[in-house]
């Protein structure tokens, strides 16, 4: 581990950990595109919008999962390359049953309050079944989905991302292979697709605990090592809520979405959840990226080797910057056959294509904030990790979206990510350069 993290050259060392992230985020897409294209195969728009409505609760359940698997591979990264190994096993122990823990409150919560909760994700008359049937099945599965979440960002903090890739991927792959059986073969329609993903989520836990069991150094199941040190516990959630806010933000934000595009009609909504997929073939590769770099951060950062991080940081930069520029540039010009590939109806069809120019268009900005969101958490910057956390679609998204709406309306809705993000940005710039001073840590040139 330690030769990987702090001698092996800077590309491959980001490439190996962050390859294997981006695979499993590659095949989540492949997932969530394959989800997409069954669900629209009905031909029902109401099932398209009770999905995109439903979807929501799947980043509230990974806000959640972020709370101690974000914060919790953070103090574990740092700890790691400060070589206190007794107090990462301590620290990765209190993750994994807080996380179980969580999970089956939120479960009584989410079904408790039912009825709220989906009229604020802008359930209506004409959705609500749809919206309420997926709903559902998600609530009783949130345990498995927030406890696969959290090992595999804790493995990775010591090298085995490829052990968190096969656990993801066999999840996904049995969901890939459920959901058409679910929707067309028993005709379960919503449910079958919250279903085929909470059987998938299962899947991985199983993988998971093969892979902690056999592989695993510093991420113990035996309960012996739970602790609840006040210190040890504010350390993670001082970065964990901060990461789990940017979950809460992006929720906000799509039911803010879904709501204001409701008047619009189910087509017009369900043309969004179709410009939220394909765009999410771009992001989660920005974000596989970004956190398959964050453990080689965190740990060159508690280890001060502050040349090293610099490389890594800047090289981070770098991809992500190519990679947003190309992709997002193919996908702004084939907008409108990538959205027919979903639906039909001309009128979602168009509606997505322009709506997809719109969100993606930003694309570059999005993984410079992702470099700079990851190194705040990485380095236990709380401050940074929680303005960008409530920035890009939380306050930010907010204001933007209801200014533009008020001023253009339709147009105005759609343009407000785009908005948000060059705003967001600009505010990670100002932070980042202010909390690495590189000229006082790097050696001058002389």
């Amino acid at each position: 581990m330690d030769e990987l993290f702090s001698k092996a050259p800077v590309k491959k060392a980001y490439f190996t950990l962050a390859l294997p992230v981006v695979m499993g985020m590659i095949t989540t897409m492949i997932y969530n595109l394959a989800d997409t294209i069954f669900i629209a195969k009905t031909g029902n728009p109401k099932l398209v919008a009770g999905v995109t409505i439903g979807a929501p609760l799947f980043t509230l359940l990974l806000a959640i999962a972020d709370i101690f698997g974000l914060g919790g591979s953070s103090v574990a990264s740092r700890l790691l390359g400060e070589k206190h190994y007794d107090q990462v096993k301590r620290v990765n122990s209190f993750c994994i049953y807080g996380g179980i823990i969580m999970g089956i409150a939120l479960t009584v919560i989410l079904l408790v309050f039912e009825r709220p909760f989906l009229h604020l994700l802008g359930a209506n008359a004409s959705t609500y079944k749809q919206a309420a049937a997926f709903y559902r099945i998600l609530s009783f599965g949130a345990t498995f989905v927030i406890l696969s979440v959290i090992p595999q960002n804790l493995i990775r903090t010591e090298g085995l991302a490829k052990q968190a890739m096969i656990a993801a991927v066999a999840g996904t792959v049995l969901s890939i292979i459920l959901d058409p059986i679910f929707i067309f073969a028993f005709r379960l329609g919503t449910a079958g697709v919250a279903s085929a993903n909470v059987i998938g989520y299962i899947c991985s836990d199983l993988v998971l605990v093969y892979m902690i069991n056999h592989r695993a150094r510093y991420v113990p199941l035996n309960i012996r090592f739970l602790t609840f040190n006040p210190r040890m516990i504010w350390e993670v959630t001082k970065i964990g809520i901060p990461s789990s806010i940017t979950n809460f933000a992006l929720t906000f934000g799509m039911a803010l979405l879904n709501s204001s595009l409701a008047v619009y009609g189910a087509s017009i909504v369900a043309a969004m959840g179709i410009t939220q997929k394909i765009y999410g073939v771009l992001i989660l590769v920005i974000v596989g990226f970004a956190f398959g770099a964050q453990p080689l951060i965190g740990y060159n950062y508690g280890a001060h080797q502050w040349q090293r991080l610099h490389e890594i940081i800047s090289f981070d930069f770098m991809v992500q910057i190519v990679y947003a520029v190309i992709v997002g540039g193919l996908l702004i010009i084939a907008a409108h056959p990538v959205s027919a590939l979903f639906m039909h109806q001309e009128i979602i069809v168009n509606a997505s294509a322009y709506m997809l120019r719109a969100t993606v268009i930003t694309t570059p900005v999005v993984g410079i904030i992702m470099v700079y969101t990851t190194v705040f958490q990485s380095i236990g910057n709380a401050t940074g990790a929680f303005i960008m956390s409530i920035s890009r679609q939380g306050i930010i998204y907010w204001l933007v979206l209801e200014i533009l709406k008020a001023w253009v309306g339709y147009h105005g809705i759609v343009w407000s990510q785009a908005v948000a993000d060059i705003l967001t940005c600009l505010i990670g710039f100002v932070i980042y350069h202010g909390v690495l001073d590189w000229k006082d840590r790097l050696p001058s040139k002389k």
